[in-house]
C-alpha cells in the first residue's frame, strides 16, 4: 500500500508541474520558451504543443451554458420549547 500511495504522490506532483509549466508556456518567449519546452518534454516525452492547444480548445467548448446557483442547505428548524395549540 505504500507503495501505491508513493505511485500517487508522484503522479500528482508530476501533473501539477505539468500545469504550471503549460501555463507559464502560454506567455513565454525566445530562449524561455525553449527552456520550458525542454522541460515538459523531459517530464512527458509523448507530449506535443498541439496537445496544448486542442486541450485551451476543448476545455472552453465545455463550458456549461448556463451557471447555476450554488444549493443550499435547509433552514434548521428553531430551537427552543415547542408551541402549544
Amino acid at each position: 500500500m505504500i507503495e501505491r500511495q508513493m505511485e500517487l504522490k508522484r503522479r500528482y506532483t508530476r501533473k501539477d508541474k505539468m500545469r504550471k509549466l503549460k501555463k507559464k508556456l502560454g506567455t513565454a518567449v525566445g530562449e524561455v520558451r525553449e527552456k520550458i519546452l525542454y522541460k515538459i518534454r523531459r517530464l512527458s516525452p509523448a507530449w506535443t504543443e498541439a496537445s496544448l492547444t486542442q486541450g485551451l480548445t476543448t476545455a472552453a467548448s465545455t463550458t456549461p451554458k448556463e451557471v447555476r446557483e450554488p444549493r443550499r442547505k435547509p433552514a434548521a428548524p428553531a430551537k427552543g420549547k415547542p408551541q402549544k395549540a
